[in-house]
């Protein structure tokens, strides 16, 4: 069986394109939104994201906490945001290997703006049943994509939800 390498979810949220990339494209902000991510410091912060922004990203699951080191490839204002983990650690991020691909997607839509959400797996190099191993240990009984396509669906519904408006 070939590992599934690529799973994305998409909503609907009521803000416009600018205002969500801000958001998001904040590392510091993915905290509010996510079941897992805490937060993350800005190596070099700035006014807003760039290609080549490193920042350390918090993560907890369960009782396990980790960091991870980051790594911005796309920041195109509006339209998309993308980062590429590649280290990891539990305190600090030493192990330097290839981890995952987040992409955020922002379409202009009726209502709103429609946020894409996908993760890859970036670690092409495991062989499929170490990668299976793997994965089922640390999610305790899932796939990497089976749980991270649960994460996504949770991270898409709290950020529907901080930009609902009460009528």
């Amino acid at each position: 069986m070939t590992r599934e390498m690529t799973v994305s979810d998409s909503v609907v949220v009521n803000a416009d394109p600018d205002t969500l990339y801000a958001a998001i494209s904040d590392p510091t902000n993915m905290g509010d939104w996510s079941p897992e991510n805490l937060g993350a410091v800005v190596t070099d912060p700035r006014d807003t994201a760039y290609v080549g922004m490193h920042f350390v990203g918090r993560n907890k699951r369960g009782g396990a906490t980790w960091v991870t080191r980051c790594t911005v490839t796309v920041a195109d204002p509006g339209k998309a945001f993308e980062f590429r983990v590649h280290a990891i650690g539990v305190k600090k991020p030493r192990l330097n290997a290839a981890n995952a691909t987040w992409r955020y997607d922002f379409e202009s839509v009726d209502g709103g703006t429609k946020v894409t959400e996908t993760w890859t797996d970036d670690r092409r190099k495991w062989p499929d049943v170490a990668a299976l191993v793997f994965d089922k240990v640390v999610t305790r009984g899932r796939t990497f994509p089976q749980f991270q396509r649960r994460n996504i669906r949770k991270t898409l519904d709290n950020l529907q939800k901080a930009y609902a408006t009460t009528s």
